[in-house]
């Protein structure tokens, strides 16, 4: 009776995990035209606004942004895309 209690236990939390939200990590810069870091912009402040108050862009340095997007991008239900739009334009303001 506990291996069955276990393995469900187990089968359930895999399937949890499997079905979780899925993201993409960003590697480094793809987007450059201004349009599309106009459009990163706009995610930027639309999506992230939504829950908390908007991070200075050189609150992170590039890498900083990639782990910090690739924590909240899902939270903030973006697509691979929108979240590579965000972080291209969270670098092209950066200072750092």
């Amino acid at each position: 009776m506990k291996k069955l209690i276990v393995g469900i236990i187990l089968c359930s939390a895999s399937l949890v995990v499997s079905c979780g939200p899925k993201s993409v990590a960003v590697t480094g810069p793809k987007y450059t035209s201004s349009e599309q870091l106009a459009q990163g912009k706009t995610i930027f402040e639309n999506s992230c606004n939504r829950c908390h108050k908007l991070p200075d862009p050189s609150k992170h340095d590039d890498q900083g942004w990639v782990k910090t997007l690739s924590r909240m991008a899902p939270k903030a239900k973006l697509s691979e895309d929108q979240h590579q739009m965000v972080y291209d334009y969270l670098i092209s303001v950066n200072k750092k």
